[in-house]
């Protein structure tokens, strides 16, 4: 997970410059509020699962692909965050469990 994180807004913005689309337009389209559209392409809101199934449907699309896009964002920001303090962190590793005595 070296690659830097993309939200998807950024992957929405270029949608939308394509077809020519204002984020108040998708948001009448949607039946969201234009703020939510413009916040998300800011980078400032996460893409809800209700935003996901929207935009699904708009795009002709699935609904998973807009919330893969933001669980990957999040798993890289978190990542980003976390540094090389997480692999300080104990770890199971079932290799080094004893194994089980065996029974009676």
């Amino acid at each position: 997970m070296g690659r830097s994180a993309i939200h998807p807004g950024e992957h929405l913005a270029e949608q939308l410059e394509e077809l020519g689309i204002s984020a108040a337009e998708l948001g009448r389209r949607l039946g969201v509020p234009p703020n939510r559209i413009t916040a998300i392409l800011n980078g400032e809101r996460s893409i809800t699962g209700d935003t996901a199934l929207r935009l699904g449907h708009f795009f002709g699309n699935r609904p998973q692909f807009w919330l893969n896009l933001q669980a990957l964002y999040d798993l890289r920001t978190a990542e980003k965050k976390l540094g090389k303090s997480l692999k300080s962190l104990p770890t199971l590793n079932p290799a080094r469990q004893p194994a089980p005595s065996p029974g009676p």
